[in-house]
């Protein structure tokens, strides 16, 4: 929990504990040393009687300090600066016609490759490789309903060898191309409906994991919503095995606790598949604000477009987009009802 800093005892508490939550609310000087620094700084606490607070590095400055070498106060804070720095990697990522190297894309960032590969995973929660892969997926889904054969497609979005795609086209389309660029016609989808404290509850999964989990009070409209994402693909009644899987679903909605670690065919753009990941990165019992997704994303300034993933999302509680909740905390709106949004986080936070 992020302490209070409106007052000098509260201030005081933040440097002792070195709250990087308190980074940018203000800042310390220490007189002994002549610098000032930011809350979380590593540095060895000073003796209280000779540290001084300031709003601002302009501030500071006024009052006789030099920024510390260490924590860098005069620069925006280390989480911040390592948003923009992915961000940048993400749009080169994004650009390029081939998949720019780990060193490429650490010698831009000004890092090594693996101090580099270690703030990438930690911000976007995937790897370099994997959200390149994630955005050639995408381009490739769009090419494959546009150009004239599936081998340009293929190549249009950038893979150099169309047998590499083919042999990965089952994880990453969830099918193969020519299934995809026909809508999906011929793929095989089993599902089930099922009954759970929140109403009806749908499980579809294809041959690669799970690829829709929707909740409702009418389950003929779940599966014409099914039917309508998939409208090419053979649904198929689920057989007892698969009736198994919903049962491990309706479980964890009824009892968080028991946790849910399912296989997923998950498909979306690239900035969802982040966000989608972002999301299964909150721990049950916790919530996280659209901007703070944004900017674990890389994305401090979209906002908007998190939300708006977040309510394109299909696969319900195992890709939690429940636990995201408005800037003052309060509920905002969700694709399968903010009352069972509410009753989803209760759930949680007692579990």
């Amino acid at each position: 929990m992020q302490i209070a800093t409106q007052s000098d005892e509260g201030r005081w508490a933040a440097v002792i504990a070195k709250d990087p939550a308190a980074d940018g609310a203000f800042l310390y000087s220490v007189r002994t040393t002549g610098v000032f620094c930011r809350p979380s700084c590593a540095a060895r606490p000073a003796r209280r009687e000779n540290v001084a607070f300031h709003l601002t590095p302009a501030d500071a400055r006024a009052a006789g300090f030099r920024a510390c070498k260490r924590c860098r106060p005069d620069e925006p804070p280390m989480a911040q600066r390592h948003a923009a720095m992915v961000g940048e990697a993400c749009r080169t990522i994004e650009a390029a016609e081939e998949v720019p190297s780990l060193a490429d894309l650490a010698g831009l960032a000004g890092m090594s490759s693996y101090h580099f590969h270690r703030v990438f995973k930690s911000v976007t929660g995937v790897t370099p490789k994997a959200y390149a892969e994630a955005h050639r997926t995408q381009k490739v889904r769009a090419a494959l309903t546009s150009s004239e054969t599936v081998t340009e497609a293929i190549y249009d979005a950038g893979f150099n060898s169309g047998g590499r795609f083919y042999a990965k086209s089952a994880q990453v389309l969830g099918m193969t191309p020519t299934r995809f660029r026909a809508g999906g016609e011929a793929a095989t989808i089993k599902f089930a409906i099922g009954q759970c404290s929140l109403g009806a509850i749908l499980v579809a999964a294809t041959e690669v994991g799970i690829c829709a989990i929707l909740l409702g009070d009418d389950p003929e409209a779940l599966a014409r919503d099914l039917q309508d994402r998939f409208d090419r693909a053979v649904l198929v009644g689920a057989d007892p095995e698969f009736e198994a899987l919903v049962a491990q679903v309706v479980g964890f909605v009824e009892q968080p606790g028991l946790g849910l670690d399912l296989p997923l065919d998950v498909r979306g753009t690239a900035f969802q598949q982040r966000v989608w990941q972002a999301l299964r990165d909150i721990p049950a019992g916790q919530t996280a604000g659209y901007l703070d997704i944004a900017t674990r994303i890389g994305s401090p300034k979209a906002v908007r477009a998190v939300a708006q993933a977040c309510a394109a999302n299909h696969i319900a509680v195992a890709i939690p987009c429940h636990r995201v909740v408005r800037t003052d905390g309060a509920l905002s709106g969700y694709r399968w009802g903010v009352e069972r949004k509410r009753a989803l986080l209760d759930r949680e936070a007692a579990a």
